[in-house]
């Protein structure tokens, strides 16, 4: 289940909020923090690093950097515990019913992976030749998330290099105009202030991001390597209890509190194949 992440905007608005605070702090007002605010030192920052995006990467990977930012500020609701009990739930009807059987649990399955190797279960496919194909899946999964994941973390190194590209135009500036000392200081201070974007952009925005959806896709891929344990102790008929047993050294202690809970719990599979 896809929801919203609310840390993503949370901490971006927390990290420039506490800029702005330490700026208001030390100017004394809130009109001094006008002073860092410069129109074409964000001309030089984002323009350049919008132009060195689209010299590195082609226009179908530019056209995904929407999706690509939206899933930093998304997250997939899947627990561990739940996937394991559903497992052992389909296990047990497998064994007292046959494999037919679960094709009728799958119209409540939501997850298009568990589904897929459930159905390849169901048509009689070797376990090897499972997992083949599920593994497959997952590398091409690895695949599609870092080459999205490289446009942030691109931006994220372009950013400051485009700061202080920025800081250069100004300062030649500056030394350009040496008669007039008075504008020295205030010309040095616009010239910073491109490092200064660039440099937040790069270690407030776009690396957090990267970092992120790096930690999403190693998640994401620790699932489904735990569905394909789980799709292949199904499809060769394994015990149920050694099957919640296998899938179990998977779980932390936390984890393993939770699922004896869950267990527990009347009427709790109908819920986690609706979830699955």
């Amino acid at each position: 289940m896809r929801k919203r992440d609310i840390l993503t905007p949370f901490g971006i608005t927390m990290g420039f909020i506490m800029i702005m605070l330490a700026i208001v702090s030390k100017s004394g007002s809130s009109e001094g923090a006008g002073l860092f605010l410069d129109i074409s030192s964000i001309f030089i920052v984002i323009g350049g690093l919008v132009a060195s995006m689209l010299i590195t990467f082609k226009f179908e990977q530019i056209k995904l950097t929407k999706k690509v930012l939206s899933e930093a500020f998304h997250k997939h609701d899947q627990r561990l515990p739940e996937l394991i009990t559903l497992f052992v739930h389909l296990s047990e009807r497998a064994r007292r019913e046959g494999l037919l059987a679960l094709e009728n649990e799958l119209e409540e399955v939501e997850d298009p992976f568990i589904k897929k190797g459930i159905l390849l279960a169901v048509d009689g496919i070797e376990p090897e030749v499972i997992k083949d194909i599920l593994e497959a899946e997952i590398i091409a999964v690895e695949d599609r998330h870092f080459r999205g994941r490289a446009l942030i973390e691109k931006a994220g190194e372009y950013a400051p290099s485009w700061g202080m590209i920025g800081t250069l135009v100004g300062l030649v500036l500056m030394l350009n105009n040496l008669q007039d000392p008075t504008a020295l200081g205030p010309s040095m201070a616009v010239a910073l202030l491109t490092t200064l974007y660039g440099t937040v952009l790069a270690n407030l925005v776009f690396i957090p991001m990267a970092a992120k959806l790096e930690s999403k896709t190693e998640e994401e891929v620790f699932m489904k390597q735990i569905t394909i344990e789980g799709v292949i102790g199904v499809q060769s008929g394994q015990n149920p209890r050694i099957l919640e047993e296998k899938l179990s050294a998977f779980l932390s202690n936390e984890d393993r509190k939770k699922q004896q809970q869950l267990d527990e719990q009347p009427g709790f599979m109908e819920e986690s194949i609706h979830e699955a």
